[in-house]
């Protein structure tokens, strides 16, 4: 796509944006008595202006109603999870029985590691990203060492090639193949939080399966972001946080997907709880587990009531837009049309001051640019954040950008791009 470098552009885009309306439900910081450029859904996204209103709603209903609030009243709470499996399923590309909603997101890896690493002595390695966001590695860390083996011998990790930012897919196939004998998991990121690559999640399981090594994702980054498959491309497992993309408030409630083809393994272990046990008997309160169908069943604990809350009226919102397709329409254009600007700066004066090292390649990232300043990183995020464009900054060099399109404009990014071009000279 041509793109241009002026204002009034950048207000013809928006308004042909079919998408632009939804902009106005949602809560936007204020810097200076304007709407702050908001360019950091990829850390917490930003607060539905229903939010407000969902959750007010079963505080009433808990005044209201107290305990029987999980039986009576317009939304039983026993039930209440379920209405957001649907729209949860076409986001993450699951069947309804394959999602549930439960816990937070580490929390979630852990149980499901309880299922899905089941290490023997031949098999017993996990193969991961190298630079995974550390409550990854923490996690394959004390899994690993619970199951009494050393995490420098059981964890391989796949890193970039000499002078690359990115790994190419070839080299964690290739990765995969060479220890096949000896992998039991395999355990990848859907978007890498720090360069925001997008990985072939399909490639990925297809080899790892081949391999004989159960296949999970975490998609802290992708769920809500780009467009997933998990059912078809035959994932075994899968969880992610919502508030990020799904914009469901700090420490949001999280999710899991467990692919059908496992409902029925009575083999797997997993760590139970009253909230996991079939619906039909749960009141009977009987010993022995027995869990529900489905997702469901790795279930633990009794669902918060109000995180869900806020959860249900962001979910709303992505069904109103169409779920992930349109949104990935307009996020193309989006953090394309950033990119084009950056890039646009970096001409301007000649030299790569700021080096995007997410892939140029559309189909390998998501809403996310990761800028590497070439000089005066730190001083330039600050100047940002002193022009009202809130970003991310990570250590030591990297400033993260993410224009969301269910809130964010063409004219937020025409002027981000405006104030990092400032930020040069000052």
């Amino acid at each position: 796509m041509e793109y241009h470098n002026s204002a009034e552009y950048a207000r013809q885009l928006d308004e042909q944006d079919v998408l632009n309306s939804f902009r106005q439900q949602f809560l936007i910081p204020q810097h200076e008595g304007s709407d702050a450029i908001y360019l950091c859904g990829n850390s917490l996204g930003l607060q539905p202006k229903a939010t407000q209103q969902y959750i007010a709603h079963q505080l009433s209903n808990w005044q209201t109603l107290a305990v029987e609030g999980w039986f009576q009243g317009d939304d039983p709470w026993l039930q209440y999870h379920k209405q957001m499996l649907q729209p949860l399923a076409n986001i993450v590309g699951a069947q309804p029985a394959e999602v549930t909603i439960m816990n937070s997101l580490t929390v979630n890896l852990h149980l499901l590691m309880v299922s899905f690493y089941q290490p023997t002595h031949k098999r017993y390695k996990i193969l991961m990203e190298g630079g995974a966001f550390p409550s990854d590695q923490y996690a394959m860390e004390s899994q690993v060492k619970f199951h009494g083996f050393d995490p420098k011998d059981t964890i391989i990790e796949v890193f970039p090639r000499d002078g690359e930012s990115t790994l190419r897919t070839a080299d964690i196939v290739s990765k995969i193949i060479e220890h096949a004998d000896e992998l039991a998991l395999v355990l990848f990121s859907g978007i890498n939080y720090y360069t925001g690559q997008l990985f072939d999640l399909q490639v990925i399981a297809e080899a790892g399966h081949a391999a004989g090594a159960y296949v999970g994702f975490d998609l802290a980054h992708a769920a809500g972001n780009v467009p997933l498959e998990l059912h078809n491309w035959g994932a075994d497992f899968a969880c992610w946080c919502s508030y990020k993309y799904m914009n469901s408030g700090p420490g949001g409630i999280s999710g899991i997907f467990v692919h059908t083809k496992h409902h029925q393994n009575k083999e797997l272990n997993r760590f139970a709880g009253w909230w996991g046990y079939r619906n039909d008997t749960r009141f009977k309160m009987a010993p022995g587990f027995e869990p529900e169908d489905g997702a469901e069943g790795w279930q633990v604990s009794t669902s918060p009531i109000l995180l869900m809350a806020a959860h249900k009226a962001a979910l709303q919102i992505f069904e109103e837009a169409g779920s992930i397709p349109a949104l990935r329409a307009k996020s193309l254009q989006l953090t394309g049309y950033l990119e084009y600007l950056i890039e646009e700066v970096n001409r301007q004066y000649g030299d790569e001051l700021f080096k995007i090292i997410t892939p140029k390649n559309q189909q390998e990232r998501g809403c996310q640019l990761s800028i590497i300043c070439k000089e005066k990183g730190k001083a330039t995020f600050d100047y940002l954040a002193s022009r009202g464009v809130i970003g991310d900054w990570r250590e030591p060099n990297v400033i993260r950008l993410s224009p969301v399109p269910l809130y964010n404009t063409f004219t937020d990014a025409y002027t981000a791009a405006l104030h990092l071009a400032e930020s040069i000279s000052v």
